[in-house]
């Protein structure tokens, strides 16, 4: 064999052993079944050293999963794949009597027990020179409103339809969920309500934690079921059971209290997912940390977002965060939104009867949450 046809045959030879070795690698890597292989570093998933599990909280280890849906609403998409960090997570939302510790321990009081700053309500209505009702100048919240078919107006355009609805209650705050009069004495273990944006930023701060993105909020519903519709698959009520508390019967006028409750239930009254969360889907709708913007997916970076820097102004003046999970309101033939891909938005200085939060601690944030406050005992 002369030298140059030796010096071909080599690096014929180096070159299939170049591409044999890349494919290979593109198949272990990036062909891999398990998507979490194509971060690098790789994903966070083992419990880190010398920390332990906090009371109340559950590891969820990271990976990868397509966030989104294809079928849902417009900003729910597109499917994209989305990588996470381990994380700790609350395995309910935050009760009555959390919430309540924290207020015996700071003295916060919650904006919807505050008399409302007029000019600031102007100012975050995108109108200087609003007129804003007396009725509206006294502390209270937003309750939903009994209402008959014969008093629904069909003039009203669809996006302001369901404000026929609600309507602000003087009176109503996280003590008192309907108003004065109602009270949260048998209700210690039910969802703490009407917490504005600000409430629940306060409580993270004395608690160590913080609130999930939606990246995280939504890759922990899942429970590791790729591509289903509930956190427990892809059927409503499997076997014929409720999974979840959410409105049954024709909304918003007649609740049948078919899953057992008309408002809020007790945490963890249904079963968990499978990384041991409970109420991913309805009993309230869930605060995230994101600004809510109807086509980030389109831009999401893949590994740990965090949501837009900032969000677009909504059809009534007002910018706003994401909400996740449903709540009791949420009904089949209305909104439907109890679905682990199902977004919704939130004004930040107000609260409502529907809507609640749960916490995380990233994995490289446990010394901040041992030290906070709330574990110092103040």
């Amino acid at each position: 064999m002369s030298k140059s046809t030796a010096t071909i045959l080599g690096s014929v030879f180096a070159a299939t052993c170049l591409f044999v070795g890349g494919l290979l690698l593109y198949r272990t890597v990036f062909a891999s079944d398990d998507p979490a292989r194509q971060f690098n570093p790789p994903l966070v998933t083992e419990i880190p050293a010398g920390t332990e599990t906090p009371d109340g909280m559950v590891w969820i280890e990271g990976g990868a999963f397509q966030m989104g849906s294809g079928t849902g609403a417009r900003d729910e998409g597109p499917v994209h794949l989305v990588g996470v960090d381990g994380f700790w997570m609350d395995a309910t939302e935050v009760t009555n009597a959390e919430f309540q510790r924290f207020v015996e321990a700071t003295g916060y009081v919650t904006i919807a027990e505050k008399t409302p700053d007029v000019e600031q309500v102007r100012k975050a209505s995108g109108n200087p020179n609003a007129d804003i009702p007396d009725d509206l100048c006294v502390a209270g919240s937003i309750c939903q409103k009994a209402i008959s078919p014969d008093e629904i107006d069909p003039e009203v355009a669809t996006e302001w339809e369901h404000y026929q609805w609600w309507e602000y209650v003087p009176g109503a705050n996280w003590r008192h969920p309907e108003g004065e009069g109602s009270s949260i004495e048998d209700k210690m273990d039910h969802p703490v309500v009407h917490v504005a944006f600000e409430d629940v930023m306060a409580y993270c701060k004395w608690a160590g934690k913080r609130l999930p993105t939606e990246a995280q909020w939504e890759y922990a519903s899942r429970g590791g079921l790729e591509g289903k519709t509930y956190p427990w698959g892809d059927e409503l009520k499997p076997d014929g059971e409720w999974m979840t508390n959410i409105y049954q019967g024709e909304f918003p006028f007649r609740n049948t209290e078919a899953d057992g409750y008309r408002t809020t239930a007790p945490v963890g009254s249904f079963p968990a997912n499978d990384y041991g969360l409970h109420d991913m889907s309805g009993n309230v709708w869930e605060w995230t940390a994101d600004w809510y913007q109807p086509d980030y997916y389109r831009f999401s970076p893949k590994r740990n977002p965090t949501g837009p820097d900032r969000g677009l102004r909504d059809s009534d003046g007002m910018v706003k965060k994401s909400q996740r999970g449903g709540s009791f309101l949420c009904a089949d033939s209305y909104c439907n939104k109890y679905r682990n891909s199902a977004r919704m938005r939130g004004e930040l200085s107000s609260g409502t009867f529907h809507c609640g939060f749960r916490c995380v601690v990233p994995f490289d944030e446990y010394e901040r949450y041992r030290n906070a406050p709330r574990q110092q005992g103040k």
